[in-house]
């Protein structure tokens, strides 16, 4: 069966389904640590589909398209596949643990939380507007919602994993308590990374979706007379065409400051990494598209998720 556009790079699992996720999760959780309780990823699932449909105490529904549920529940579900491919490596040093574990779960299913807007601000209209600055905003929720779910003790090292995703301080130099929060972080920002390159409709939203953000944080041109100094994008057209380029920059960043650490979706898959294939594979049609500048081929449609 054709991949579905809603569906995760098995096909089996809806990404735009908090539910199903939330369920493959468990299933992996509950096989790894068949004693432990479910209660801490079951609430904080909960918490996220409020956060993103408006009804989370002090904040306003979701309003960026390309960084809407179905990309971090995407990137959640990577996350728990490479945590579980390192609870059954045979090159680990030390095991997770369920609390470890949940933790994971949880710092995946916040990591884009800077971009909700407090229901007091207006001084911005979108959550992208906080693209620069996202990461450390998320950095401040993460701490305090940890407190709520009673790991208070992990607070300050979620407030440091949650930069493993961003770009505001170089991964080698974020500085974590223990070397197993490195190897969180670098989980966290590799699952980031690989679910959104395979992501099925990955160059559509970058045309439709992500340019529109960069727009609002800064990072692309409104128009031809915008020249602020943060633009990397002139266009739409602009972003797809450069795409190929991160692709590759991002294999290196996966390498050389993640620590090769998506080769644990291989052992949780059973010798296979479906999500390293993916990218590779959708390599190619990258590089056509942008050789021809032929926006035009381009013709999936994404999901919606909060549809």
């Amino acid at each position: 069966m054709e991949r579905r556009n809603n569906y995760d790079v098995t096909n089996r699992v809806d990404t735009t389904d908090p539910a199903a996720v939330n369920g493959e999760i468990n299933r992996i959780f509950v096989k790894l640590y068949p004693k432990a309780s479910t209660r801490v990823l079951n609430r904080s699932f909960r918490d996220l589909v409020r956060l993103h449909l408006g009804e989370y105490p002090g904040y306003r529904a979701s309003d960026t398209g390309y960084h809407n549920l179905q990309h971090t529940l995407d990137v959640t579900l990577a996350m728990a596949r490479l945590m579980d491919g390192y609870e059954r490596s045979r090159d680990r040093t030390d095991t997770l643990g369920p609390r470890l574990f949940g933790f994971g779960v949880v710092t995946a299913l916040f990591h884009d939380v800077g971009y909700f807007r407090h229901n007091s601000d207006t001084r911005h209209r979108n959550g992208a507007e906080y693209t620069l600055k996202h990461v450390t905003r998320g950095a401040r929720f993460l701490a305090q919602y940890l407190s709520r779910l009673g790991l208070a003790k992990l607070a300050p090292a979620a407030a440091r994993v949650i930069h493993f995703t961003g770009y505001e301080r170089p991964a080698l130099k974020i500085r974590v308590p223990n070397p197993t929060f490195r190897l969180l972080g670098n989980m966290l920002g590799t699952a980031d990374i690989i679910a959104q390159m395979a992501d099925r409709c990955y160059l559509e939203k970058c045309r439709d979706r992500l340019f529109l953000e960069f727009v609002e944080g800064g990072l692309a041109a409104r128009d031809k007379a915008d020249h602020r100094a943060s633009v990397k994008f002139k266009s739409a057209e602009d972003l797809v065409v450069k795409t190929p380029g991160f692709y590759k920059s991002a294999m290196a960043r996966l390498n050389d400051q993640l620590g090769g650490v998506y080769r644990y979706a291989e052992t949780h898959f059973g010798g296979r990494n479906f999500y390293i294939e993916t990218i590779y594979n959708s390599l190619p049609f990258a590089t056509k598209v942008a050789k021809e500048r032929n926006l035009s081929l381009l013709r999936r449609s994404p999901p919606r998720s909060e549809e």
